[in-house]
């Protein structure tokens, strides 16, 4: 098929853009280069032994988003494209709000009038909020605690009534848990902009020497070791996800939702000492007090993803830091010039 993938340019999507074209895929991958960059792409044509076409646009520019369904008519979306710090959608909630809900809605207004009705949204375990016990499955009732989470429910919401307005409409959305690791390559990986909102980037940039120390938010939670408790997914598992997602909708019409996660819960402390293990080295940290907002613990249910997709993770966290040190440190800027 050939498959517009918004966000291409970004962690996730240059991850599911390479998995697309070693599928035997033609891609095509929007991107606004806000928080990316296009080097990305041209690594990943690399790995692939041949490239995506690559447009910048705006997802909420239809005109632009016209322009590229009529040059490059695509038959599925995988829709990455969103802003996606929690911290920062509490301070400037238009700005999450307008991308995100706003964005979506102008690119589902242009598949509509292209007659392209098959997309995967890039959902988030963020939807589930604070009042569900782990693990999380997809039956249970959501409600996120923030406007970045907030911003995936009422996508989540809008593509639901979309599905029950018109059996041609194929959708899935994939719950998300926390990605980290990088290509085996060690060509493409994650390259956050300012400083890291996640766990594994920050570590790996004090590993690099970017940053001085991690700070570990709680050391007296009601977990084994006193850390919060995350599901840590490989990234490279979670693009062909996407791609078992993409089969699945070849043969069926409707809504779909996927927890994708390992099923397990693995706690700041073990991640940090993991990531020194692949280092080969102590990486300074200290203990603060907790931040508002955090879980102790949670983890995904990912039975149904097994059931109906075929799909689980395969990659083990210690896999997920080798290969995110070996990008780290042949890349120590990113995809920037050292």
């Amino acid at each position: 098929m050939r498959i517009l993938v918004t966000g291409g340019t970004g962690y996730i999507g240059s991850h599911t853009v390479l998995t697309l074209l070693e599928g035997g895929h033609d891609v095509v991958a929007v991107d606004n280069l806000s928080n990316s960059s296009p080097e990305s792409l041209r690594r990943v044509g690399e790995l692939a032994g041949r490239d995506a076409t690559f447009v910048e646009a705006d997802i909420t520019d239809e005109a632009a988003l016209d322009a590229v369904f009529a040059e490059h008519p695509p038959e599925a979306v995988i829709h990455f494209a969103g802003l996606k710090a929690v911290g920062e959608s509490s301070a400037i909630p238009l700005d999450y709000y307008f991308n995100n809900v706003s964005g979506t809605i102008s690119l589902l207004r242009v598949m509509e009038r292209h007659g392209v009705r098959k997309i995967v949204f890039s959902s988030s375990a963020t939807v589930y909020g604070d009042r569900n016990p782990a693990p999380y499955v997809e039956k249970m009732e959501i409600g996120a605690m923030n406007p970045y989470g907030r911003t995936k429910e009422q996508i989540e919401d809008i593509l639901s009534d979309l599905g029950a307005s018109s059996p041609e409409w194929h959708i899935a959305l994939l719950r998300y848990f926390n990605p980290v690791g990088a290509h085996p390559s060690g060509r493409i990986g994650e390259d956050p902009q300012g400083i890291p909102n996640n766990l594994v980037p920050f570590i790996a940039q004090v590993a690099v020497g970017r940053r001085e120390k991690l700070m570990v938010f709680g050391g007296d939670y009601e977990t084994p070791d006193g850390t919060c408790q995350r599901d840590f997914i490989h990234v490279v598992d979670l693009a062909q996800g996407h791609a078992a997602a993409l089969t699945y909708l070849e043969d069926h019409a409707g809504v779909f939702r996927w927890n994708l996660g390992s099923g397990r819960g693995t706690s700041v402390l073990e991640m940090l000492h993991a990531f020194e293990k692949a280092v080969g080295a102590p990486i300074p940290y200290e203990i603060a007090p907790r931040r508002a907002g955090d879980l102790p613990a949670f983890w995904a249910d990912p039975s149904a993803a097994l059931a109906d997709l075929g799909w689980s993770t395969t990659r083990t966290v210690e896999a997920m830091c080798e290969d995110h040190w070996r990008w780290q440190k042949s890349n120590p800027m990113g995809y920037q010039p050292v």
